[in-house]
């Protein structure tokens, strides 16, 4: 498989439904035990720090949850598919600088939860990478990805309440800046 530079579509839907299991998983346990949602990120405080690797795992309910299992579950095949969008890379970059922007950004006295981060991450990823990599395939996937999902866009802007917008900016951030360094 070394010189194909797609995965197959089962392959991909594997490695996507896993880790979105994961996150159902521990999800649900940390439901079942409210203090876990303590190691969400607090913006600009030390335990905050923790909530960089916890906080896309932990979610306010679970129509909350739910709602985050199946955009990630579409983005990441996407994303599996293709190698040459260093998929492992990609998401853990997507991830960290995500959730290190929202620790720097972050409204003070909240605890940021969610996936949402890294689904606006893999949502810039994949559209800024269709016109960085200049391949059919990932411009395929930039308007796949733009038609389905880049309406969420709006979610970037601030506002009032308990969204937090600061999180999807920073996501939308670490993607087109993960694309923008992935391009070669």
């Amino acid at each position: 498989m070394s010189g194909r530079r797609t995965r197959s579509l089962a392959d991909a839907a594997e490695t996507s439904g896993s880790l979105v299991g994961i996150l159902l998983l521990v999800g649900l346990v940390a439901l079942a035990a409210p203090p876990l949602q303590l190691l969400g990120i607090t913006p600009r405080t030390v335990r905050g720090l923790i909530g960089i690797l916890f906080s896309p795992l932990l979610h306010a309910n679970l129509g909350h949850l739910i709602t985050n299992a199946l955009p990630l579950f579409v983005l990441l095949t996407l994303l599996f598919i293709d190698k040459h969008y260093k998929p492992a890379a990609t998401l853990a970059l997507i991830w960290l600088l995500s959730g290190l922007g929202t620790w720097l950004i972050g409204r003070g006295g909240a605890i940021h939860l969610g996936a949402s981060s890294i689904i606006y991450g893999l949502v810039t990823y994949l559209i800024a990478s269709g016109l960085l990599q200049r391949t059919w395939q990932s411009a395929f996937v930039a308007v796949v990805v733009f038609v389905l999902y880049g309406g969420v866009m709006y979610g970037i802007l601030p506002r009032h309440g308990p969204i937090s917008w600061e999180g999807h900016l920073c996501g939308a951030c670490a993607g087109v800046w993960v694309a923008w360094r992935n391009r070669k």
